[in-house]
């Protein structure tokens, strides 16, 4: 009973927050992430970085109750080649930006979650290909940047789905 009254809570602050978000910037964020990917997607070469900038989008839009984790396994050599590239046309302006737009949330209290927010999007907004955004507080998920030896499937193999590492 603690737990799901616990969990309902977290749902109710994460609802708050990401209507927050919105009024604050997070709608504005998520319409720039959409017209890059539409101008990417104009281009048949560009179209993996558009589809990555509508799933960045998507995450700038709500991103309270919600976290970045590796595809898992190994990185391919197109998405290696293609963050590489991302990095240098845009990752690196888009993480500027992001940084610069933090930095007057964390001023007030109310905007220091938000802040947390928009760093938080600095990782995936350098390097999008091989990343996934999904729920937090599903068992077993390790946020990005967390060292995680096992994989749900095995050592160093992802999910099928995508769905990130377990925690051993």
């Amino acid at each position: 009973m603690v737990l799901q009254a616990g969990v309902h809570q977290n749902e109710t602050m994460n609802l708050i927050l990401n209507l927050i978000w919105l009024l604050f910037g997070g709608i504005w964020l998520a319409l720039g992430y959409v017209l890059a990917g539409i101008v990417c997607c104009l281009l048949i070469v560009t179209i993996p970085f558009g589809i990555a900038s509508f799933r960045i989008a998507a995450y700038a839009f709500w991103p309270f109750g919600r976290t970045v984790v590796d595809r898992g396994g190994a990185p391919g050599l197109f998405s290696t080649v293609g963050n590489v590239i991302w990095l240098v046309v845009a990752g690196v302006w888009i993480a500027v930006g992001h940084i610069l737009t933090a930095i007057p949330m964390f001023i007030s209290i109310i905007g220091i979650p938000l802040g947390i927010a928009n760093l938080k999007m600095v990782p995936i907004s350098l390097m999008p290909l091989g990343k996934v955004i999904v729920p937090t507080g599903r068992p077993g998920v390790v946020p990005y940047g967390s060292a995680a030896p096992y994989s749900a499937y095995g050592q160093g193999g992802g999910s099928p789905r995508g769905y990130g590492q377990y925690r051993g």
